[in-house]
């Protein structure tokens, strides 16, 4: 009789019990690493809650579904209620000898509609989503339109009225650089430091829908969201760009703003070295 038992190890490994006789064979526990879209709408936010709807909850539903393990997943960020994601990354041990198409299309069965599974890979066992991440990129869509779009409900932040795009674009080369970014943190909460390094800030335009980017080593809670927020009060010509850099170098908490809604946010990638 031949039993299969979990274990940290590269190579299955055969062993015997010493009263029964019965061979073993040890399968490797292997750490898998997820490339996640999702559409947030539906969600109170990316990490598990008790009864409540979250992405972790489906992707651990869809894998339980799928291998029979009960698997606890690692996330690159968490993403607030109603926040999508294009590159979300989630990391888990398993048990499963699935070749990556299957485990692929596997979990896109079991899935809801709003949430796809678009590549899987083999990874380190040592490997942390959130920790090993060196860079995470947003992107946050806002429809300058005088009229609603049925199509981007949800999905974008309407602002009607016509925006500075120069000033807006000036007011992010302040952010370039290492800098303390509480005053666009709505709390300091899990946070021992609320320094980060911003690697790219700006916004462009495509048609009717501008496009904020930024890239940073980390972001604090609801920072994009409050500095779109302010973004959009210097293009409606609302505050100055001396009083943008102003809340720069104050560093109070949550004098950024106002928080743009969740629905035009997007966790575009998240980066890391070679080992990924």
């Amino acid at each position: 009789m031949v039993l299969s038992l979990p274990l940290l190890a590269d190579q299955p490994t055969e062993i015997y019990l010493p009263v029964s006789g019965q061979q073993v064979v040890i399968e490797p526990k292997v750490r898998l690493a997820l490339v996640v879209e999702y559409d947030g709408g539906r969600y109170a936010g990316s990490q598990w809650q008790p009864d409540i709807p979250t992405v972790q909850s489906e992707i651990e539903k869809a894998l339980y579904r799928l291998t029979g393990e009960n698997i606890r997943i690692t996330m690159a960020g968490r993403t607030d209620a109603g926040v999508h994601a294009l590159g979300q990354v989630a990391s888990f041990d398993t048990n499963s000898m699935l070749e990556n198409k299957a485990f692929i299309s596997g979990m896109n069965h079991f899935l809801p509609h709003d949430i796809a599974v678009k590549t899987v890979r083999r990874v380190e066992a040592t490997f942390d989503p959130r920790r090993h991440a060196s860079r995470r990129e947003y992107e946050y869509f806002i429809l300058n339109s005088a009229t609603r779009s049925p199509l981007w409900n949800g999905r974008a932040h309407r602002v009607a009225g016509e925006l500075n795009i120069d000033a807006m674009n000036q007011a992010c080369m302040m952010l370039l650089g290492e800098h303390d970014f509480a005053s666009f943190a709505s709390n300091i909460e899990d946070e021992r430091s609320t320094v980060r390094y911003m690697y790219h800030a700006s916004a462009r335009r495509s048609d009717e829908m501008l496009i904020v980017r930024m890239v940073a080593s980390a972001f604090l809670l609801h920072q994009v969201r409050n500095t779109v927020g302010a973004l959009l009060q210097i293009g409606q010509g609302k505050m100055t760009l001396h009083e943008f850099q102003s809340i720069i170098d104050t560093r109070e908490f949550g004098l950024a703003g106002p928080t743009a809604p969740s629905c035009g946010l997007y966790l575009k990638s998240v980066y890391y070295g070679e080992g990924f």
